[in-house]
């Protein structure tokens, strides 16, 4: 892996990182079903207006139907299912629990893409774990049914993503990364639309809500997105995952200055330990970059 690639993927983790205190903040107000479509309607009408001014094409009628299960799996139920789990949860939680997203990839590249399953990336993903287990200091937590349900759809949202992950690898394959982006949000606000409006409750306009929802739905999914499947053009979809092990890490500096969540000394070796995780899943190795120079 290349070094703009691993600055990119930093990139994205930092910018997701922020996702789960906004979470936090937006789903109590907005409802998870609602959230969840809002959020991808503000996605696709950002990508939307930039194929306008790019002159990009949509995708043709015939790739709606496969376009339409790519919305499913990396936005539509893990956006429900994160925005449920954020009405429960701590935003440290959430972000812990997302960084089981590359071990699904991984397994999801073995399964359909073919990719060797070796024992580099099966270290990768246990030091990662490992790593953001120490990352985040969770306080207790009552281990009542609504905790462990909520815990469960946090572990089914990082495996649509890891899953879903192999369909994005495809569409790249296909589409340009813009009209993909654009049509997987749009897909995502349509089929989420009924749902939205059934399980909407008394929507509380609160300040901070809007201004959480607006950023999620045009910088973390809308640009972050788009972003993502052009890197992913470039890199196995196992590697690209693999930004969730670095998610952790800034989301508990984005969780210490939205909710005032603590930082501990303690979380110094657990970013150590992503680091090397990342590294260990992309194959990027820093040391031999500095020996070409």
């Amino acid at each position: 892996m290349h070094a703009r690639h691993f600055l990119q993927l930093v990139f994205l983790s930092a910018v997701w990182g922020a996702s789960f205190p906004l979470i936090r903040i937006a789903a109590p107000a907005f409802g998870p079903w609602p959230m969840a479509c809002l959020r991808c309607a503000l996605a696709a009408v950002v990508l939307s207006l930039l194929m306008r001014i790019t002159r990009n094409r949509w995708p043709a009628r015939r790739h709606w139907p496969a376009i339409t299960l790519l919305s499913a799996l990396t936005v539509g139920a893990p956006f429900v299912l994160f925005n449920w789990a954020g009405l429960v949860l701590p935003a440290g939680y959430s972000a812990v629990l997302n960084a089981t997203a590359p071990l699904f990839g991984v397994i999801a590249g073995a399964l359909f893409e073919r990719e060797r399953l070796t024992g580099r990336k099966l270290l990768g993903c246990a030091v990662g774990l490992a790593g953001v287990a120490l990352l985040v200091r969770l306080g207790p937590v009552t281990p009542d049914w609504r905790v462990i349900l909520a815990v469960l759809a946090c572990t089914a949202a990082s495996a649509s993503y890891g899953f879903g992950a192999i369909l994005m690898k495809r569409a790249t394959m296909a589409h340009d990364a813009l009209p993909a982006s654009a049509a997987v949000h749009v897909a995502g606000a349509l089929v989420l639309l009924l749902p939205a409006a059934v399980a909407a409750p008394p929507v509380q306009l609160r300040p901070d809500a809007i201004v959480a929802l607006a950023v999620l739905g045009t910088v973390t999914s809308g640009f972050m997105y788009w972003l993502s499947m052009r890197l992913m053009r470039e890199i196995p979809a196992s590697a690209a995952t693999s930004s969730a092990f670095m998610i952790p890490m800034f989301g508990v500096s984005w969780g210490a200055l939205f909710l005032g969540e603590p930082v501990t000394p303690g979380m110094v070796p657990g970013v150590a330990l992503v680091l090397v995780a990342c590294a260990l899943v992309t194959g990027f190795n820093p040391f031999r970059l500095l020996a070409r120079r």
